[in-house]
């Protein structure tokens, strides 16, 4: 007779320490789990992950709760319908295609060479501290057409509003951390935007001033509320994405050669990573109505947390899941970074991660050069750094030898 493993615990230290495990238990044996600590039902298989990205009735409410307070106004995420819609026309045309080409992909190309030169002749760096979480925040400051001088202040705020999000164990400094870096960068914008709004410039945010959708402009509110989303979820994953790219190529030498020696390849070392490691572990939604999945029924006005990180090692949908391997044929980096795509890093459906191709372009702009920069890279203690992080995940340093190429 087979003994089910009960289901485990995603706020244990266990899982902190090692999630993978815990969610090929959930996968085998919970698919569908309420989980009593964070009042949510969990789902892990990739089929229900997908489903409850795709299907209407699983809802973004639960952003209300979730987003607002530390962003200080409603943001694209938590929108529906029609509201999100005109949004989501207003913003998505500065992150993709000729506009992120010819104005962005310069700034994170100078941003990216400033920070290596900052190291190039180290002999060594800590590529979390000193690139990866740099690279994101400097970038979305430079696209804004804020103060260069202010790159730190953003960096702070960017920190606190992240950890106001990831604070699961609800401790209340790092509630109001996030909540004053809210109303720091409110009242830092607030009078550049009434600037930009008479005076506008060639820059991000005197584009979010001046566009018009059917009538709708965003307030002064959207784009606080908007910069700070940015700041945050622009800047989280990407920053992540950068250090989990470079672990993952370092751990398995021979992908990272083939890499060097084929620069089209960066493209796919991102998406395996964000198969394999993902930055984000989960998203969570709230379903409109009593639905039924896995099993068993949701009630309406539940919260579901999607568990990315368990979707994408699913052996249901990849061969060999626990396995990094970028030349996989059953991931297609084609529609990677698009709606289309064949993982749940960026979610799917009409919430598709808008900055999605922003990320992209940092990532490959940011590892081209690294390996541009260094013929040689390598672990400073000879082995892969342990990923961090329960929501979100990540190496919390990665200290690499590095020799000029």
């Amino acid at each position: 007779m087979t003994t089910v493993p009960p289901p485990p615990d995603i706020l244990s230290p266990e899982f902190a320490a090692d999630p993978y495990p815990a969610y090929r238990v959930l996968r085998d044996h919970h698919p569908l789990h309420h989980h009593p600590g964070t009042d949510s039902y969990l789902l892990s298989r990739y089929e229900e992950v997908t489903r409850a990205f795709k299907d209407p009735v699983f809802t973004s409410d639960n952003y209300g709760w979730q987003l607002e307070p530390v962003h200080g106004g409603r943001t694209l995420p938590q929108m529906s319908g029609a509201e999100h819609a005109v949004h989501r026309a207003l913003v998505a045309p500065s992150f993709r295609g000729r506009a992120l080409r010819e104005r962005f992909q310069p700034v994170i190309e100078r941003n990216s060479r400033e920070l290596i030169d900052a190291f190039r002749d180290a002999g060594e760096a800590d590529l979390v501290a000193q690139f990866a979480t740099r690279l994101p925040v400097n970038v979305i400051v430079d696209m804004l057409g804020l103060d260069r001088a202010d790159h730190d202040l953003f960096h702070g705020w960017y920190g606190a509003v992240v950890g106001f999000l990831a604070n699961l164990a609800q401790d209340p400094q790092v509630a109001a951390a996030g909540l004053a870096a809210r109303d720091g960068l409110a009242a830092y914008l607030r009078p550049i935007i009434r600037q930009r709004r008479t005076s506008p410039g060639d820059d991000l945010l005197s584009e979010l001033c001046a566009a018009e959708v059917e009538g709708t402009r965003m307030s002064d509110r959207d784009i606080t509320a908007f910069v700070s989303l940015l700041l945050s979820a622009g800047g989280e994953t990407t920053d992540k994405a950068i250090a989990l790219v470079v672990r993952n190529l370092l751990a398995h030498p021979a992908q990272l050669a083939a890499v060097r020696a084929d620069r089209s390849l960066v493209p796919r070392a991102f998406a395996e990573t964000l198969r394999y490691s993902p930055p984000v572990q989960w998203l969570m939604r709230q379903p409109s109505a009593d639905v039924t999945v896995a099993g068993g029924t949701i009630p309406a006005g539940a919260t579901v947390t999607c568990l990315i990180g368990s979707a994408h090692r699913d052996e249901r949908r990849y061969a060999d899941p626990d396995t990094f391997d970028l030349f996989r044929d059953d991931l297609s980096v084609t529609t990677a970074f698009t709606a289309a795509a064949d993982h749940v890093g960026f979610a799917l459906g009409r919430h598709f991660c808008v900055g999605a191709l922003l990320a992209k372009a940092e990532v490959e702009t940011g590892v081209n050069q690294l390996l541009d920069s260094f013929g040689e890279l390598s672990f400073a203690d000879g082995a892969a750094p342990p990923e961090a992080g329960v929501f979100s995940r990540g190496p919390a340093t990665l200290r690499v030898r590095l020799t000029a190429g």
